[in-house]
């Protein structure tokens, strides 16, 4: 089987009628994830696969992203 996840199990949650789900108290306090805190979701459909990221989290990655890419940007020759 290909590893298409390699982490932690916390368990199952269930979905409610209005497609709401918990994730469990254990990752929330891993992830540092409090009530009313804003969450990124990615999934891969393929795979039925969904990852949770705090936004602030993401918000970080794409800050230092830009930097790297700003940096990689002016090592490159511009065309005249």
């Amino acid at each position: 089987m290909e590893a298409i996840f390699q982490g932690k199990t916390y368990g199952a949650a269930n979905v409610g009628s209005k497609g709401q789900l918990v994730i469990p108290a254990e990752l929330r306090k891993e992830l540092n994830i409090n009530a009313g805190d804003q969450v990124m979701i990615f999934a891969k459909p393929d795979k039925k696969l969904i990852s949770l990221m705090p936004s602030s989290d993401f918000s970080e990655l794409m800050a230092r992203a830009g930097k790297v890419i700003a940096r990689l940007e002016s090592q490159v020759p511009r065309k005249k």
